[in-house]
Formats: C-alpha cells, structure tokens, sequence
C-alpha cells in the first residue's frame, strides 16, 4: 500500500488547510519543489498535489509552482494533481506537463458529460476525487453538499473508466483524527477499481488499520498535516505499509 505526501499549494506556497478553510492555512514550506524531493528522499512513490487557489478559482493558479515540482521529480515517481481542472485542454496541458494522473472532483458530479470525456480522450489518466460526509458527495471546495450518494456516484464513474478513486471523509480531514475507515471499505468493496483513502491519517495507528484492509481494494492513503507536524514519520510509515501488505 502506497503512502501519498500532499503538497496542498496555495499562493505558490505549500500549506495545509482544516476542513477545507482557506483562511486558516498553515505554510509549511515556500519552496514546494523542495518539499517534493524531501518526500522523494523519505521513499515516497508517488505524490499528491493539489491547486487550491485553482479549486475555488475553477482554473489553475499554481502553474509556476506545480512546473518546478514536475522539474523536480521528472520521472522518478508518477504525480498526481487535482483543484480547478474543469476542461479537456486543462487535462492536455498538465499531461504534456508531466502530471501522470489528473483529479478531477467537483466538475465530475456537476459536469458528468466532461468526465465521460476526459476518461475517453485520456485513458488511465483519469481519477475522481470524491468527497464525502455521512455518505453524501460535497462540491465546490466543501462548501456545498448535494444528495448524491457517494457510492452510486462511484460506479457510475467506474463505467465511465475511471483509474480509481480518491475518497476523502469531509468531517476528518486536516484534523488529525483518525482515517474514516469502515466508509473507505465500503466504498473499495463496491468498486472494482483502487480506492486511495484520504483525510485524517494521524498515526502509524491509522496506517496500520488501513493496511488491514489494503487487500479490499485500498491501494494506498494521503496523508498531509501529520507528516508535516512531525506527528507520523514518513519513512517508518511506508515501510510498515509495506511490510503488512508483504505478511
């Protein structure tokens, strides 16, 4: 099971947010590029990038920043990266940039059309991020909640080609509480496609639990503010991941 460092991006900056409140970012490094290949060097295989200026915004916003990353990485680890990606030549441009997997989260629930698009013109790129409190799909940065079921919604997307999905527990993320587990099962067993596990990881705890369940369709956590507060040790983390999925 892989372990996914965020590098949440506001103001070129790379910060962490609670519960999806601008206001009340924390910076934790204003070089994000550096911040990358610190993960990279703690044995990170992948890593998680996300344009909040963009996702309020409807548009990218952290070009300059993202760039230096990918130049950063080239192509030691795939990057993932979501937050205002609402076309299919936003989706063209972060491709020929370097970006290997594109997440598109809000657009996805209000614009289903674009991506059934996005899975047809850029096949294995695609990952919908769904978030989710009390089973229910929000939108718009949080701010919204709709009625949609985060489950039926899911394999709609599954349909469409999806790579997989990014599930994030709304009412855990950024608070260090603890990874919403039973609803990351629930949501992997009715899916066919990897499930990656979002907000709240706040101990080596948490990753153990999640690694017990890895083999239901979990393939790997985000994980954000308890790696940057010191409160989980990356390294040590990835490789107890690695060694429960190998017993």
């Amino acid at each position: 099971m892989l372990l996914i460092p965020a590098i949440d991006l506001k103001d070129g900056q790379c910060v962490r947010l609670k519960q999806g409140v601008m206001d009340g970012a924390t910076v934790f490094s204003e070089n994000p590029a550096e911040m990358a290949r610190h993960w990279i060097d703690q044995g990170a295989r992948r890593l998680h990038l996300v344009d909040l200026n963009g996702a309020f915004a409807g548009k990218p916003k952290n070009e300059p920043a993202i760039k230096a990353i990918l130049k950063e990485v080239g192509e030691e680890i795939p990057v993932q990266l979501g937050g205002g990606i609402r076309d299919l030549d936003t989706i063209e441009r972060c491709l020929d940039d370097g970006i290997s997997y594109v997440i598109i989260g809000t657009a996805a629930v209000k614009n289903p059309g674009f991506l059934h698009d996005a899975c047809t013109a850029f096949p294995g790129h695609i990952i919908v991020g769904l978030d989710a409190k009390d089973g229910k799909v929000a939108v718009d940065g949080w701010s919204k909640m709709t009625g949609h079921d985060v489950i039926d919604l899911a394999k709609k997307f599954e349909d469409y080609g999806v790579e997989g999905i990014i599930y994030t527990d709304i009412g855990r993320d950024g608070m260090l509480s603890g990874v919403n587990v039973e609803a990351t099962v629930k949501l992997a067993q009715a899916l066919k496609i990897p499930v990656i596990a979002s907000g709240g990881i706040a101990s080596i705890d948490d990753v153990k639990a999640l690694c017990a369940v890895a083999d239901e369709g979990i393939m790997g956590a985000i994980t954000g503010r308890a790696i940057y507060e010191g409160r989980l040790d990356f390294k040590q983390a990835q490789a107890e991941a690695d060694r429960c999925v190998a017993g």
